[in-house]
């Protein structure tokens, strides 16, 4: 019950997120008094104490199932219960317990591997030196509980504790052993995972387009390439938007002119867009490709309005802020540095979506979507809450203030337009509420009468 209120009701994301965890565990712990319901029939049948059995015999199996079943259920703690539960009922061994609760410390490691597998490789090092240090001791600890009698000195009560017990000398020995080696890892992990600037478009290639007329008679091919171009136009938008910050602290004419330069580039991008699809062979391409087709260039009509938000509303605002000698508050600036940051953020994820075209990345996006709106209100209310204490600061800033936040939390919702699509398509977005307001107003009408 508090978990599904503070998921309904609240709108800021650390509570969505915390009432989120604790129905994840209400329901495993629901579903694991099930599981010993259903296991208590079939426990005294032939095919359970075969497997176990032979999980018991080969440790190695044991382990990789249960590394297979926390990457599957993307929970290690969803596998430990279960694999208490199992062993409290005596349907699994103790000692194939203990390969299964190791298994599922890799499999935890090899999650975030595969959510993260889009990002950036700064974002990739961390998930891979938590899958090293954490997937190598899991491998030397199987060993040495299954070759040395570590067993008995960790079983204090019951077997179900002792699997518990196991879980935490794990992770505590991990983490005191592990420290040492983290700092040295790094220029590991960068040898391994390099920085890629050098894929990013540099100032002379940054404005050439990426269609290709030849692939036009070729649905997939001609998708794909528009695909990378309305990517590029993403990156347009991004670099305009990133040095914004900088303008509203120096008020540099000269850097503003170049980030208004820059919609040309856009506007012609977009052009090139609306003729590249209006040349596509729609006889040709099925209804789906066709959708995708529309989805791709509302998302570029989406991205040269964020960059018309860059030109038209934030650098004036910047110049202007200069140009009248106002000065923001040192909690409103930083909110405001806040602000970008966070939406800055969120050009990465929403370029991720349009690549990857992931339901949970979408849904992410829209979540984030949602906290840069909650951000906006806060700071809103802390901008006027300093008003109303009469901080004079704050008086002649207020317009410029409001504004810019107003500004960026429009330009995020133009970038998040790209999850829109792909969550309709996975049926977890409704199209509009507005019908079945209107039809149920329309039976209680008629019901009345």
């Amino acid at each position: 019950g508090v978990g599904g209120f503070a998921f309904v009701k609240s709108d800021r994301r650390k509570v969505k997120q915390a009432g989120r965890i604790i129905l994840g565990i209400a329901f495993i712990l629901i579903s694991l008094r099930f599981l010993r319901e259903t296991m208590d029939p079939i426990r005294d049948s032939a095919f359970l104490p075969a497997l176990a059995g032979y999980l018991e015999r080969d440790f190695a199996t044991a382990f990789l199932v249960g590394a297979a079943l926390a990457f599957v259920m993307h929970s290690s703690v969803a596998v430990i219960l279960m694999c208490i539960t199992l062993v409290a009922i005596e349907a699994v061994p103790v000692t194939a317990g203990v390969s299964l609760v190791l298994g599922a410390n890799l499999g935890s490691a090899l999650i975030p591997m595969w959510l993260s597998r889009g990002m950036s490789p700064a974002a990739r090092r961390p998930p891979l030196a938590n899958l090293i240090l954490r997937g190598l001791w899991a491998v030397v600890t199987l060993m040495l509980f299954n070759y040395l009698p570590i067993l008995p000195w960790i079983s204090i009560a019951s077997t179900s504790q002792t699997l518990v017990n196991t879980h935490i000398a794990f992770n505590l020995s991990l983490l005191v052993l592990a420290l040492p080696f983290v700092a040295r890892l790094e220029g590991l992990l960068v040898r391994a995972l390099p920085d890629v600037a050098e894929t990013r478009m540099d100032v002379g290639n940054e404005h050439r387009s990426v269609l290709d007329d030849s692939v036009l008679g070729t649905p997939a091919l001609a998708l794909a390439s528009l695909r990378r171009e309305v990517l590029r136009m993403v990156q347009l938008c991004e670099a305009m938007l990133m040095p914004v910050m900088d303008v509203y602290r120096s008020g540099d004419k000269d850097h503003a002119g170049a980030i208004i330069n820059q919609d040309q580039y856009l506007n012609e991008a977009l052009d090139g867009v609306r003729k590249y699809v209006a040349g596509l062979p729609i006889n040709s391409m099925t209804k789906s490709d066709q959708e995708i087709g529309r989805d791709l260039v509302e998302y570029a009509i989406a991205i040269e309005s964020a960059g018309d938000i860059v030109v038209k509303r934030l650098v004036p605002r910047a110049l202007q802020k200069t140009k009248d000698g106002v000065q923001f508050s040192s909690d409103g600036f930083r909110e405001l540095i806040g602000m970008h940051e966070q939406v800055l953020s969120n050009i990465s994820l929403a370029a991720n979506v349009l690549i990857s075209d992931d339901l949970e990345s979408a849904r992410l996006l829209l979540e984030e979507k949602t906290e840069c709106a909650r951000r906006e209100r806060s700071s809103r209310k802390k901008h006027l809450s300093r008003l109303q204490k009469g901080a004079q600061i704050s008086f002649g800033s207020s317009n410029i203030h409001l504004e810019t936040l107003r500004a960026f939390k429009d330009f995020n919702s133009q970038i998040a337009t790209v999850a829109f699509p792909i969550l309709i398509r996975g049926g977890q977005l409704l199209e509009t509420r507005l019908i079945d307001s209107i039809e149920a107003q329309g039976v209680g009408q008629r019901s009345e009468t």
